[in-house]
């Protein structure tokens, strides 16, 4: 792999800003319409969470981020952590970057007490569907803001 780092960064550095506007620019063109989940800036910053950005070659590339969520239980457990805005730019996929990142998500969240990772993706995302369950993640109940809507699939994995 090139240079590949990542950092813990605010959601609002430029950088992170840019991005999340990609990935939603993703949603609309994937299911029409942006992700309307609401979502605080307070959710990413510790100890409730971090955001972090991939910089491959010091260029931007990819985001990651996880937010406690002990109002949901998944696996036997209510000690969660749930994955927000994986996103990794189109001219840097292919190259294991999103892996690198739900592996670092993983590492840092168990790190921080973090039992079990949540996501929410959907039908419109194979790929992601496809790299959650390679990793290990399972089906599991609905929940979020998406949990009733027909494309909507939770997931999680025990990493703690």
């Amino acid at each position: 792999m090139d240079s590949w780092r990542i950092v813990v960064s605010p959601i609002t550095h430029p950088d992170a800003a840019r991005l999340v506007e990609e990935v939603q620019l993703e949603y609309v063109a994937r299911y029409g319409t942006r992700d309307e989940t609401p979502l605080a800036v307070g959710y990413f910053e510790p100890p409730q969470g971090a955001f972090h950005v991939g910089y491959l070659d010091g260029v931007a590339v990819a985001t990651g981020a996880w937010r406690r969520r002990t109002d949901v239980l998944a696996l036997g457990s209510t000690s969660t952590a749930e994955i927000k805005r994986m996103y990794v730019a189109p001219a840097a996929r292919g190259r294991g970057l999103a892996r690198a990142m739900l592996a670092h998500l993983e590492t840092t969240a168990a790190a921080a007490g973090t039992e079990v990772m949540i996501l929410e993706t959907g039908t419109a995302q194979p790929e992601a569907i496809a790299l959650y369950e390679s990793s290990g993640y399972e089906p599991v109940a609905g929940f979020g803001f998406y949990k009733d809507a027909p494309l909507n699939r939770c997931m999680a994995r025990r990493v703690g």
